[in-house]
């Protein structure tokens, strides 16, 4: 781990590769796991303010789930996250003809309706930070879903940090970028 500014940052999001190959995992991340995708606090006005303009993108479950339980939720960590259908897959997603997960966010995005594309932590991921008092921690968060991700990354050598670079950058600002590729040239990845 190192410090840039007010991070302390895994160095396995350095020496990790990774590319999500939507054709192998058809979104799984948007489907399984516990919980919802986590939401920022300041995310949480967003989703409120966005949801008429997105509604017309997501599938009648989505829809219910959202209006029924609200457009962001207090998971069981106390954390903010998206809700849920059925406790299963995010209430966001879309599916696909051949059954592949999309963000119904990102595609009201996509198509020029709203100017936010998705919560920070599905655009950070695979990399997941949890905000302490102090600082952030900067933590690569291996799933086994994402197996082919990591297959695919170590092919077209993409270590995570290049692949999430938008995201970091958006999360952080250019500058902290900047100085994650100097580290990441010093430890020579």
């Amino acid at each position: 781990m190192f410090q840039l500014g007010k991070t302390i940052v895994s160095e396995e999001i350095l020496e990790n590769d990774f590319v999500c190959n939507l054709s192998a995992c058809k979104g799984a991340c948007c489907v399984e796991g516990e919980a919802g995708a986590p939401v920022e606090e300041e995310e949480t006005k967003i989703l409120e303010e966005i949801y008429p303009k997105v509604k017309p993108f997501l599938r009648p479950e989505g829809v219910e789930a959202i209006e029924r339980q609200g457009t962001f939720i207090k998971g069981e960590d106390g954390e903010w996250e998206t809700p849920l259908v059925n406790g299963s897959e995010c209430a966001y997603v879309t599916f696909s003809d051949n059954g592949t997960a999309f963000c119904g966010i990102e595609q009201a995005y996509n198509a020029g309706e709203v100017q936010w594309k998705k919560p920070i932590s599905c655009y950070l991921y695979p990399v997941r930070i949890k905000q302490y008092q102090e600082f952030a921690a900067v933590n690569y968060h291996k799933w086994h879903i994402c197996d082919d991700a990591c297959s695919l990354g170590k092919e077209l050598q993409v270590p995570v940090y290049k692949f999430v670079k938008n995201a970091l950058i958006e999360k952080f600002g250019e500058k902290w970028y900047s100085e994650l590729e100097e580290v990441a040239k010093d430890l020579g990845h």
